[in-house]
């Protein structure tokens, strides 16, 4: 699958990435689970909404929140094995971090 370029804020500041998209319900289920290295994921919505993550099976990763415009609602330093981690938004980045370095 080709990475896209993609642009978002953070605090104001714009930040770009390359991101794998996941807009399939099974992209969306697996996301960074049984992953050992792997591209920065980029999940998207139809609309703004809650949207529940968990981090079984993953290694550590920063999740953040977009909203439709692209800003950052939340920025999430997430280790694994957590369960129920929350944020608001139509995009979800999830950008795997090594161990310890968040």
């Amino acid at each position: 699958m080709a990475l896209k370029e993609i642009t978002y804020y953070v605090d104001g500041k714009r930040k770009k990435i390359k991101v794998k998209v996941c807009d399939t319900f099974l992209k969306k289920s697996l996301g960074l689970m049984f992953k050992k290295n792997h591209q920065p994921l980029l999940f998207i919505f139809n609309k703004n909404k809650t949207l529940s993550i968990h981090s079984l099976f993953c290694k550590p990763f920063k999740a953040i929140w977009l909203d439709d415009k692209m800003r950052a609602t939340k920025v999430s330093n997430v280790n694994n094995w957590k369960l129920n981690i929350s944020g608001k938004g139509k995009f979800l980045l999830e950008i795997p971090t090594p161990s310890g370095n968040q």
